[in-house]
């Protein structure tokens, strides 16, 4: 992932001095599950210890120019440093394991620790989202669907909806943190032809890590897969947020406005323009790691016990995901500190329409009034229409068809335009969103 959109704490778990340092943390703890069988000297573990304290990275990167190969390039450099002054475990260095023994339990720690940073982000982003509906539960708007004036809502209520869809996220990282924390140490095909499984236990539950069930030479990637749809529909839910403070910023709308800072330039040919490029960029992002999914269950067939066609992509899908999710979710807590919500203009834009958004009302109060529902709706449509050609607002072009009035007295109208019915259930959609 590029510069830009990496922050530190979420770049250092992808950075490739951490990943050799968490192949090489696999490789000390198989070293100390076969100690006590081997006589490898705990003094020799503390040389080893204190090498792994160091960069081994420009050394591993040499001999893997020469060898071709990854991991016995992180072992040649290793074993340079221990030979005279930790022989035997220069000699057990890499025993028994096969190369994704290594780089897939490494892996696991990389997930299980960038999933502990992504669960933050979100715990953050609700937190946020929880106080902004309960400052606007009764803050009026109107609700739209296809774009279209609906019916009367409360800000509070659409701030609800993206807090439950942040608790949902929160749950999902939580559950993936656990489904990806496996990794393996069962050999060249999953086997144990080399090593029992107890060796395996002893390393993994060192590290935190459970044991593969059932194992090939790799993790299956069906486990990478499902733990990276947490992070696909996490991006989805930024974006959902993100594309909905967008459309409320349009200049004929303007109820939100995502945070404008001191000395920002909007454009640089017209200076007058305040665009929502924050939120634009959440929405970019989201691609962006969407786009990665396919990727990611492409790798689930691999032939026979492995081969290496997910290694590649996984180099860069799997960081830049992350990365680029640690970002969002920062940027989204930056938008909603700075969040400007104009509960005047949400006023003025819902009565714009003219009252049209009670139709419903007047539609039920006609049924209950003896009317069926098809001869109800044609009533209301057709003096909606009117409203709609600017015959006046909907109360006046009902109260003025006999149709209507003689169902319905001036009282029982009026009643059908009250916004609060429609905040009613405000308090109890807060609670069920998990903001009360």
């Amino acid at each position: 992932m590029i510069e830009r959109y990496t922050r530190p704490e979420m770049g250092k778990i992808w950075s490739d001095d951490h990943r050799l340092s968490a192949m090489l943390r696999v490789e000390e703890e198989l070293l100390k599950a076969l100690a006590p069988d081997k006589g490898i000297p705990a003094s020799e573990l503390k040389v080893l210890r204190a090498l792994l304290d160091k960069s081994l990275l420009d050394a591993s990167r040499r001999k893997e120019s020469v060898a071709g190969h990854e991991v016995i390039g992180m072992i040649s450099a290793v074993a340079g440093e221990l030979k005279k002054r930790a022989p035997k475990v220069d000699r057990y260095l890499h025993y028994g394991m096969t190369s994704s023994d290594v780089l897939d339990t490494a892996l696991a720690l990389q997930l299980r620790d960038a999933a502990e940073l992504l669960t933050a982000g979100w715990e953050e982003v609700a937190r946020r989202l929880k106080a902004l509906a309960r400052k606007h539960e009764r803050t009026w708007m109107v609700g739209r669907t296809h774009g279209v004036h609906a019916e009367p809502i409360t800000f509070g209520i659409k701030v609800a909806g993206w807090h439950a869809e942040a608790q949902r996220c929160l749950k999902r990282m939580r559950a993936a943190r656990e489904l990806i924390a496996y990794g393996k140490i069962s050999g060249a095909v999953g086997a144990f032809s080399q090593l029992p499984t107890t060796v395996e236990a002893a390393v993994l539950d060192a590290l935190g890590l459970r044991p593969e069930p059932v194992s090939t030479q790799v993790v299956p990637r069906d486990r990478v897969a499902e733990y990276f749809h947490a992070l696909v529909l996490s991006a989805c839910a930024v974006e959902r947020v993100a594309l909905e403070i967008r459309h409320l910023q349009k200049t004929e709308c303007l109820e939100l406005e995502e945070p404008f800072t001191e000395g920002q330039k909007g454009s640089s040919a017209m200076p007058h323009k305040r665009n929502p490029v924050l939120c634009e960029n959440l929405c970019g992002l989201a691609r962006l790691i969407r786009g990665y999914e396919s990727i990611v269950t492409e790798n689930c067939a691999l032939w026979h016990e492995r081969d290496i066609s997910h290694s590649s992509n996984e180099r860069i899908v799997l960081p830049d995901a992350h990365i680029a999710l640690d970002f969002m979710l920062h940027r989204l807590c930056g938008v909603l500190d700075g969040l400007q919500v104009y509960p005047e203009r949400m006023r003025k834009n819902l009565e714009s329409s003219q009252g049209l958004v009670f139709s419903q009302k007047a539609l039920l109060r006609l049924i209950d009034a003896g009317l069926g529902r098809l001869e109800a709706y044609d009533l209301v449509q057709r003096n909606a229409m009117k409203t709609w050609k600017g015959a006046g607002t909907l109360r006046q072009t009902l109260g003025a068809d006999p149709e209507v009035t003689r169902r319905l007295s001036a009282k029982e109208l009026d009643a059908c335009f009250s916004l609060e019915p429609y905040g009613a259930a405000a308090r109890a959609i807060l609670k069920r969103g998990g903001c009360l």
